[in-house]
């Protein structure tokens, strides 16, 4: 049986992350010949190439793949066994990663605040990105939990719901449509749109909701990656855009921003904390996700002009 090390499957897992035996180096602290010198020893032991070496930089071959795929569950189980013993060491201790969609970023903060706060031996490693980003971080088991409103469907996942995640339609306060009431989403198609990016869960959600309005698949829309730009240019005039409602909150209380009175809206979302189902979870996610089932809602920002004072914002 081949004697595989661990210093050997870190150094598979970094190359396989930074694609580079020279980036690999320096994530792992060793020269780059020590990290060569790793690969080429699994090569030989295994009998045949991992990696094959290109100017693009390394790409794991067949078998590359699935030695990685034994590197994670190792990895992983390890990194469980450490989780374990914190928790059995001190209750309140233990490590987390979270994922959190950029939408997400509004609350997200606020979530790990309260959740350290009755935990404060926890350490929390907290990463924003695109929904993209996001599931590749848990595909490649970079995070514990990822935070979004639409789970991925192409890998095993659990998801656990635990709030309510209105979308709306914004414009600039002395927008004429402002003034106006129950509009339909035909009155919207005269409009400069701004929209997020195709694939976003923001922009799934908006082209649901407006597919069964004739022409809508034909209009220009203006692009925008970021929800930030996406508010700067609404409230400059350029047009009205769909959003996230946890977005907009401090806008809505500066009167910069004015959700549309639209008919069938606010768009009524979940947010939901997904983690993969061929981990078992550890102390400290069973943790954070019974925070968020009992918490979690009274810590997404609060819209008044849709939700009623003292209703209840999970939508329970």
């Amino acid at each position: 049986m081949p004697h595989v090390t661990l210093r050997q499957l870190q150094s598979l897992l970094s190359i396989k992350r930074t694609g580079k035996i020279s980036v690999s180096a320096q994530e792992l602290g060793l020269t780059g010949p020590a990290i060569t010198l790793q690969l080429k020893q699994m090569e030989e032991q295994l009998g045949i190439p991992l990696f094959d070496r290109s100017r693009e930089g390394m790409r794991p071959t067949v078998a590359g793949e699935a030695a990685l795929r034994a590197a994670r569950d190792i990895e992983i189980r390890l990194r469980g066994l450490f989780d374990e013993i914190d928790t059995i060491r001190d209750a309140q201790s233990g490590r987390i990663a979270i994922g959190a969609v950029s939408t997400a970023k509004y609350f997200a903060p606020a979530l790990m605040a309260a959740f350290r706060a009755k935990h404060p031996g926890v350490e929390i490693t907290l990463t924003i990105g695109n929904r993209f980003a996001i599931i590749d971080a848990l595909r490649e088991y970079e995070i514990d939990i990822a935070l979004m409103g639409r789970p991925p469907r192409d890998f095993g996942v659990r998801a656990q719901f635990f709030g309510d995640h209105p979308l709306v339609i914004i414009a600039a306060p002395d927008h004429p449509l402002a003034k106006r009431h129950s509009l339909s989403k035909e009155d919207l198609l005269a409009e400069p749109f701004i929209v997020r990016e195709s694939g976003s869960g923001t922009r799934s959600s908006l082209d649901i909701f407006m597919s069964d309005v004739a022409g809508w698949t034909d209009l220009r829309h203006t692009e925008m990656t970021s929800n930030e730009t996406i508010k700067q240019a609404v409230m400059a005039g350029m047009g009205i855009a769909f959003i996230s409602a946890h977005t907009i909150a401090m806008e809505l209380e500066l009167k910069r921003l004015k959700i549309l009175d639209v008919d069938g809206m606010p768009i009524r979302r979940q947010w939901y904390a997904v983690s993969r189902t061929d981990r078992e979870p550890n102390p400290m996610m069973r943790a954070f996700n019974d925070f968020l089932v009992s918490d979690g809602a009274r810590h997404l920002p609060f819209i008044p002009t849709i939700y009623p004072e003292g209703s209840d914002r999970a939508g329970n």
